[in-house]
């Protein structure tokens, strides 16, 4: 369906009536402040499609997210916004989003695609607020050795240097 909008141009409806993600944000984080689930991103399209993604530190199960689409649209007036709405959960193989992802991986061998293009892969060490260590193996050949031989390094990156990082796995 169309508007008639300003300057005799035509505007769809749906950018007149458009969802305010913080109010999105808002119903989400109400649900979520009493269980061990967490938002990873809330976003509303232009289309008004309501995308949630939500994370634990141990597992999120179908249910939740159920619940939580549910409480979504028991707050939201479908005779007001139309949108559409998909709840789900961060997938194993996904780009870590926020630094609680980060610390739920210290131990796990991790990839990380830093913004210069090089690919790190090591076990995850330390998060903070502003960067991560990562502990990764290289082969070196000492001078006047034969063989090469496996030594470990700490590699700091900051937060704004890393393209993407997430879980490495190993077939």
């Amino acid at each position: 369906m169309r508007k008639f909008g300003r300057r005799g141009a035509f505007v769809p409806l749906f950018f007149l009536f458009m969802i305010d993600k913080r109010v999105v944000k808002e119903i989400v984080e109400d649900f979520l402040k009493s269980s061990d689930n967490y938002p990873v991103t809330v976003e509303v399209k232009p289309d008004n499609t309501i995308v949630v993604e939500i994370d634990n530190d141990q597992t999120v199960s179908i249910d939740d997210c159920v619940a939580l689409s549910s409480y979504i649209e028991s707050k939201l007036d479908r005779e007001k916004e139309d949108y559409a709405l998909e709840v789900g959960s961060a997938g194993i193989g996904q780009a870590f989003k926020i630094p609680r992802q980060y610390r739920k991986n210290i131990g796990n061998e991790i990839e990380v695609l830093a913004k210069s293009g090089i690919k790190h892969v090591g076990i995850l060490k330390a998060v903070d607020e502003d960067k991560i260590v990562l502990t990764v193996r290289k082969q070196i050949k000492p001078e006047g050795a034969k063989r090469k031989v496996t030594v470990e390094e700490d590699l700091t990156f900051l937060y704004n240097e890393i393209k993407y990082a997430k879980y490495s796995f190993k077939l």
